[in-house]
């Protein structure tokens, strides 16, 4: 015998064929059925209170089924599960909920044989199925209550690690990104009606557009790394401020900070605030003898970037990640604004050397210049790889629109039009199908 689990949206009809030799059972999922899951995340082990969560038209039946009543809409009541593996829950009931469907949430104790019981009861009612993973926000989705970038915005939230990433996260699922691609795409619709009605005067408006889309582009990845992390090391000459700028980062004393050279000498490793994955290891040849000098920056401005170079050479000296390096001059507020300016200078003019970062970890200047910054201020930025790909296409595509203007109006405005869809790609509203077990995959169930 042969099973078979079918899932299909709104199906109406579900062939299969059968296998030679083997009897084919096809268990039909409908999305229009309800789902539940455990949504308060504990896998294994006790807790004090486990959530369950149900969406989808069945809801009513799971809240009456287990409780013997429904309660007025968005409050709380307390009753006696009918089951004999719990004793009582709290629930709530949500007429058309954040799935944009009728909901309930079961509040129940979190022993696992609870939990266990909760989940068969309401497995064993008709129409009621296990959600998958991301199945209650996938539903959000296709009642419009979401759009792609804010159900990405809520994944990111789930995995953020550090304040900044949760900062970053939930601007993007409060819509703040999705609005931007929206208004470039009214925008570019307007262009392209223009076009199409061969109104010969959206040149300027094109060009604005495209100048957006690539100012966009070019945000060095910031908000690409600042989702992601980055794993960083910390190395230097001793006393030159790493335990400082360690502590400065992870906003709590991770390492002893003191004058005597050679303090910290074992590696230490945290995760930090800002989302970089920090680690300083000062067991180095300079550590181990505290009798050595910090090396200090030549006084000659013209002679700092040969220094650099070669300092960074004996750092790095077995490794390949030169440049990836950003170099940290530290004790900023002990030289003079001018100084600084002239060795700037001297830097960008040299061109070998890795970027460098004026920095005081006593006066905290320079610190903004170093960390990807506040998410909340100015504009939020692209997170996604998926974003980039799709807002390059849209400049392609406008360029394409600049090349057949003047020769094939129908061409332009096949350009507009393949802009149109890159953009709307990134929030779902055209061409959404083949993206979303991309986006969806990462999910935990009950979410």
């Amino acid at each position: 015998m042969h099973l078979v689990s079918c899932w299909r949206r709104n199906a109406a009809v579900i062939t299969a064929k059968s296998l030679p030799g083997k009897r084919l059972l096809c268990s039909v999922r409908w999305e229009d059925d309800s789902v539940f899951a455990l949504s308060s995340g504990q896998t294994q082990g006790r807790c004090g209170v486990a959530v369950v969560r149900v969406s989808g038209p069945a809801s009513a039946l799971a809240v009456r089924s287990l409780t013997r009543g429904l309660p007025a809409a968005r409050t709380d009541s307390l009753r006696s599960i009918t089951h004999p593996q719990t004793r009582g829950l709290l629930y709530l009931w949500f007429p058309v909920s954040f799935t944009g469907e009728d909901s309930a949430e079961f509040h129940i104790h979190g022993g696992p044989a609870v939990i266990s019981g909760v989940l068969q009861a309401l497995g064993s009612l008709p129409g009621l199925w296990p959600a998958e993973a991301g199945e209650f926000t996938r539903r959000a989705f296709y009642a419009g209550k979401l759009d792609l970038t804010e159900v990405e915005g809520l994944g990111d939230l789930i995995h953020a690690e550090t304040e900044a990433q949760r900062r970053q996260a939930l601007r993007q699922m409060a819509g703040d990104l999705g609005r931007i691609y929206q208004d470039w795409s009214v925008r570019l619709k307007r262009c392209l009606a223009h076009v199409e009605a061969f109104i010969d005067f959206m040149d300027a408006a094109v060009r604005q557009l495209q100048t957006d889309v690539e100012n966009h582009l070019s945000d060095q990845r910031r908000g690409e790394r600042l989702r992601s992390g980055v794993q960083v090391g910390i190395a230097g000459s001793t006393n030159a401020g790493k335990s400082s700028l360690l502590n400065m980062l992870t906003q709590r004393p991770a390492a002893i900070v003191s004058p005597t050279a050679g303090t910290t000498r074992d590696v230490v490793e945290v995760p930090d605030t800002a989302g970089l994955r920090d680690t300083t290891d000062s067991v180095e040849q300079e550590g181990k003898r505290p009798s050595a000098a910090a090396h200090r920056l030549p006084s000659e401005p013209q002679l700092v970037p040969v220094f650099l170079s070669g300092h960074l050479k004996s750092i790095l000296e077995h490794s390949s990640h030169r440049r990836e390096c950003i170099l940290i001059l530290n004790k900023s507020d002990r030289i003079s604004a001018e100084h600084k300016r002239s060795i700037q200078a001297a830097l960008e003019e040299a061109g070998d050397v890795p970027p460098a970062c004026f920095l005081s970890c006593h006066t905290r200047d320079g610190l903004e210049d170093l960390l990807c910054g506040d998410p909340l201020i100015s504009s939020p930025s692209l997170t996604q790889s998926r974003h980039r790909t799709h807002l390059q296409k849209s400049v392609e595509a406008l360029q394409q629109y600049y090349q057949y203007r003047d020769v094939d109006l129908v061409l332009a405005a096949e350009g507009l039009c393949l802009g149109l869809t890159s953009l709307g790609r990134i929030t779902g509203k055209v061409g959404a199908e083949e993206i979303l077990d991309i986006i969806f995959k990462d999910f935990c169930i009950g979410k």
